[in-house]
């Protein structure tokens, strides 16, 4: 480890590329958050996004889209990973030589920005903001959008996110507003603009409807009282049995429907006639029943019932029995109820069969006729039910848990309602939809594919229009004559408006509800519909609103369409990305995104969903304070890919802190902490590669490995396979392997090749990694790379490219078997209680080995702490081999004759078990019959002979001879000694070139041993002296015994 007095060595100065520098800076000792703080404001104030652009200028375009966020709410680490993922990837595509134009949208309309002002005013619904004006409610809206912008911006700066926030998209402006008007106005021209009455699904809280894409974002699991209620054939005792999940539509039943090709049953249960599907009579009645006839559900066609709850009459024939194929046999009883008004599937049976309406329903959820009037729908289910138990109506009720949809703003359960509103016929542009997101790369591609695909699959016609009042007017004017027109411009409205307006107007109600146009055809006043349109088609007209396009700035607009990256969550498949689609292939028949990053939820450690109610929020604020946002930034993608549900856990921010970020800073230290003992001049230490040492082009050839992986990985947008492939080069490779390998280097006299190599190669790897982490963790990038090179910032740098030239696969396997054999024999000492320090006479292993590893036998000497290694042949000299069958793989092949093979197992020769080591076969005649026996059939078991232990994996194997002579066991102990010296100094502060006395006091086993490795113990202490005598120092334990070391200053 790098000791904690580094920062106290004297300056030096050293010469790179003609500038006279300060020594290689340490890194920051203050606390992160300082650290960070200081590096964000020298981008601020050197305004480091620009000039990321700018020295770009003439390079290809990477376009890339942000989606508009809301500022109403206070941002959490939820928001985080997303914003994290979108600057990696612009970070580093910037750094491929790309310009990457990057500004933040603001989602400002819409239900959830009018529900917050409203509870902040008290209100409860829409007469409660139109009694306080639409101009006072609106302006409170546009005032509130803004409530935490300064947080979300602070959050974006903070987590080191390049992006210009000077310069938003905003949806409320009046430029945003005209693009979206006229995109509505080509709709519209093209004939994919209509009125209709359908079953629309609605909150009756928020008084207006929601778009199918919209319902698919609010599913909640929630507690039902289903029914099964009798309804009595007419002029029969025959009931059918109705299923229904909403029993308070039953009061609007006006028919049932069966599906025409399922086999129904007439049934006597308990002295009851019935009649429901045949699959399903054990599932309802139980198997206590009689079936006394059964038919096709056709036969039951215009069969007559009495009405269940007769309290509203009807204007015309009803309560009769209706065939449809939606009707299906999985739940219930196989017998639908009809209520046209509230079902989707009912009012498509209800117009087949010129069937009753009845809507005893207003807007505001509530019943306007019958017993329960005044009373919410929802609320009035177990009234309902118990009206059908008070007059023997009720069959069964059964509680279930099933998903409804609730609305996504307000989160009340839908109301499937029968409503006017205006649709884009975007039904009629699906193929073209469908197609064109086939083009998209979707990572992962399952969600394109599966989620996505489907979802586009059975797309409906887009409710466009929202009886609401913040929100982008709908530009639609209507005359009582029948005349429509829909306004696209601002130029179009003055031109045609009878009131005296400019184009400054403010197109936001109640304004422009103030502004008629003259009819064309009768000369009256033509009037706007009060409606705004769905927040969603905001979001989904950013490529082009965000530029004002066709209005200006066209030839940017070009540069910047299609978006070659966009990311959000997984929530976005059915809401932004939706809307971007369907909008761009309108206008300009492609997609607008080319490829597409998905995230998941994220959860807390336990995998449960985040939220208030929980108490399990992560604040991003204090997380980042705490452990640095490049800890957090590096975590983000380290637990999983991006793409799964990422379970965020503060003991993984202090892993990859232990992991990724110590190793490297560790590393830097050491490098800078020698090199300004050293004044090194790096140019001077640009030794070729050809002559660097087999370590040294070992640890290049390694470097660009990684480099490769990691550029592949970044280009699939897969951050977790970059952020584990850097922790496992940077903590194993570098610090663990390569820096721990080469201190003797570092700490040589002479400034020879083989130091400056050392420099040469550490520098290089350094700067290269600190490149490569910039996208992930920019801050200590920074740091790190300003330091080495003095240049502006990182993130003005070219990213790596991949040598292939400099990789060496003969050398890197050579390499990474002799560090596979260090720890086998590392852990072979570790299970067998040999410790590190206490040298060994040899180490053996297997001959067949001895080319490849060749001179690197000295690094398993010094690693393993052995005086000798050797390569054998014959392992039987040391090892006693057992091979007994694996009971498991092989009793049903031998069966009885399992007892032979286990036998003939005992005489197999040492050729035949190295093959079955190496996943060879081997032949074996048992009870007369051939077989191949492969390794997976036997359990082959190593014991070490007296005086050595045996460590085995992945077929290599090492034997160490355990044997200690005095020599060995005295030299053991200087080592001890030698360690806990150093121990001390560390823990004294003293310099690194201080010179020290030691005074110890111990028996005469560990005396001896000292003075046969006096000067050994001196020259790795830097001691001038090391005396026996009264000690007042620290004792510590060798061997069982007990020795006093004290330590003083020269």
């Amino acid at each position: 480890m790098v000791p904690s007095y580094i920062d106290s060595l004297v300056s030096s100065f050293f010469i790179l590329e003609g500038k006279v520098m300060e020594k290689f800076k340490s890194l920051s000792k203050e606390s992160v958050d300082i650290t960070e703080a200081k590096i964000l404001e020298k981008w601020k104030s050197e305004d480091i996004l620009t000039k990321c652009i700018e020295n770009r200028k003439d390079a290809p375009y990477f376009v890339f889209y942000d989606g508009p966020a809301t500022a109403n709410g206070h941002p959490g680490l939820h928001h985080m990973v997303a914003k994290f993922l979108k600057d990696a990837i612009c970070k580093y595509k910037t750094m491929q030589g790309y310009k990457v134009l990057r500004k933040v949208g603001w989602d400002t309309h819409g239900l959830p920005v009018e529900l917050q002002v409203e509870k902040e005013l008290g209100f409860s619904g829409k007469k409660d903001i139109e009694k306080y004006g639409i101009k006072e409610f609106n302006q409170k809206c546009k005032e509130s959008v803004w409530k935490n912008e300064d947080t979300f911006t602070d959050l974006t700066e903070k987590m080191g996110q390049f992006i210009d926030i000077k310069h938003p998209y905003v949806t409320y402006d009046n430029n945003y507003i005209e693009t979206e008007w006229w995109i509505l106005k080509k709709f519209y021209e093209e004939g994919l603009f209509y009125e209709g009455v359908k079953i629309l699904p609605y909150c009756p809280r928020c008084g207006t409807g929601l778009a199918s894409h919209e319902v698919a974002q609010g599913y909640e699991e929630t507690s039902v009282d289903t029914v099964i209620v009798p309804m009595k054939k007419k002029d029969s005792d025959v009931y059918f049995l109705v299923w229904t999940t909403t029993p308070w539509t039953l009061i609007a039943n006006v028919g049932l429907c069966v599906n025409p090709d399922y086999d129904y049953s007439l049934v006597l249960s308990k002295g009851t006639k019935f009649i429901l599907a045949t699959s399903l009579i054990s599932k309802v009645l139980g198997d206590d029943v009689e079936i006394l006839d059964t038919f096709k559900g056709s036969s039951l066609e215009y069969t007559e019932y009495e009405q269940l709850i007769p309290e509203l009459s009807v204007n015309k024939k009803g309560f009769f029995v209706c065939c449809d194929s939606y009707v299906t046999a999985e739940d219930g009883t196989g017998v639908v109820h009809l209520a046209p008004a509230f079902g989707a599937d009912d009012a498509n049976v209800g117009r087949k069969y010129n069937l009753p309406y009845l809507n005893p329903v207003g807007e505001d959820g509530k019943y306007t006729e019958g017993p329960w009037k005044g009373m919410l729908v929802f609320d009035a289910d177990v009234e309902v039910i118990k009206y059908l138990k008070e007059n023997d109506k009720l069959f069964k009720k059964q509680r279930i848990v099933h998903n409804y949809p609730h609305c996504w703003r307000c989160h009340t359960p839908l109301i499937y309602y029968s409503k006017p509103s205006y649709y884009l016929e975007v039904t009629k542009i699906k193929d073209k939809i469908v197609a064109n997101n086939k083009t998209v790369n979707w990572y992962p591609s399952y969600v394109g594919e599966k989620r996505f695909g489907n979802w586009l699959e059975n797309l409906n016609d887009w409710a466009i229009s929202r009886s609401r009042y913040w929100g982008t007017p709908l530009p639609y004017w209507i005359c009582s004559c029948g005349h429509t027109e829909m306004i696209g411009s601002r130029k179009e409205l003055v031109e045609k408006a009878i009131e005296n307006i400019d184009e400054s107007i403010e197109l936001h109600r109640p304004y422009i509800d103030d502004v008629h146009l003259l009819c064309p055809e009768c000369g009256k006043s033509m009037t706007r519909c009060k409606d705004v349109i769905d927040c969603w088609f905001d979001s989904g007209s950013m490529p082009f609103a965000q530029f004002h396009y066709p209005f200006e700035n066209n030839d940017l607009f070009e540069t910047q369409f299609p978006a070659d990256f966009i990311c959000e969550g997984i929530d976005q498949t059915r809401g932004w990305f939706y809307t971007l689609l369907v909008i761009s292939t309108f206008v300009k028949g492609v997609s607008p995104f080319k490829n597409v990053l998905v995230n998941d939820l994220l959860l807390d450690a336990n995998g449960k969903k985040m939220s208030k109610t929980m108490g399990n929020i992560v604040e991003p604020f204090t997380t980042m304070k705490e452990y640095g946002v490049d800890t957090v930034r590096f975590y983000l993608p380290y637990v999983s890919p991006v793409w799964v549900p990422l379970k965020f856990d503060i003991n993984g921010l202090k892993e990859v802190h232990s992991k990724f970020f110590n190793p490297l800073k560790n590393t830097y230290n050491f490098f800078t902490m020698y090199a300004n003992i050293d004044n090194i001049d790096i140019n001077e230490c640009n030794i070729p590669l050809e002559k660097r040492e087999d370590i040294d082009r070992w640890l290049i050839s390694k470097y660009n490995k990684l480099l490769k992986y990691v550029t592949d990985a970044y280009n699939e947008y897969d951050l977790n396979k970059v952020v584990k492939a850097l922790t496992l080069f940077v903590s194993d490779d570098l610090s663990n392997w390569y820096i721990r390998r080469n201190r003797s280097r570092f700490w040589g006299n002479a400034m020879d090749d083989s130091k400056r190599t050392v420099y040469i190669t550490t520098y290089e790897v350094l700067v290269g990694l600190s490149k490569i982490l910039a996208p992930i963790s920019p801050y200590l990038s920074e740091e790190i790379y300003t330091n080495l090179t003095l240049e502006e910032s990182v993130h003005l740098a070219d990213f790596p490219k991949y040598d292939e030239t400099k990789v060496e696969d003969l050398l890197e396997e050579k390499m990474d078997l002799v560090r596979e054999l260090i720890s086998i024999g590392r852990n072979t000492r570790e299970e067998h209680k040999l410790r590190v320090r206490q040298p060994l006479s040899e180490i053996l292993i297997d001959g067949k080995n001895s080319m490849i590893i060749g001179e690197l036998t000295e690094l398993i000497k010094e690693e393993l702490n052995v005086k000798k290694v050797s390569f054998v042949t014959d392992t039987s000299l040391y090892m006693n081999f057992t091979v007994k069958p694996n009971f498991r793989n092989v009793g049903k092949v031998f069966g009885a004759n399992l007892k032979e093979f286990q036998t003939k197992l005992l005489d197999l020769s040492l050729s035949d078990i190295k093959k079955l080591q190496n996943n060879e076969s081997i032949k074996m005649n048992i009870a007369g019959q051939d077989y191949d026996i492969y390794s997976d059939m036997v359990d082959i078991r190593i014991d070490a002979k007296d005086g050595f232990d045996v460590g085995m994996d992945n077929n290599n194997f090492v034997i160490l001879n355990t044997t200690l002579t005095k020599d060995l066991i005295n030299e053991g102990i200087a080592r001890e000694i030698i360690s806990k010296v150093q121990t001390m100094r560390k823990n004294n502060n003293y310099e690194l070139t201080d010179r020290i006395n030691i005074t110890y006091s111990a028996d005469e086993d560990i005396k001896l041993a000292i003075d046969d490795f006096k000067d050994y113990i001196m020259h790795e202490t830097l001691a001038k002296t090391i005396e026996n005598g009264s000690a007042n120092g620290e004792k510590f334990m060798i061997d069982d015994k007990e020795i006093t070391i004290d330590i003083s200053k020269n």
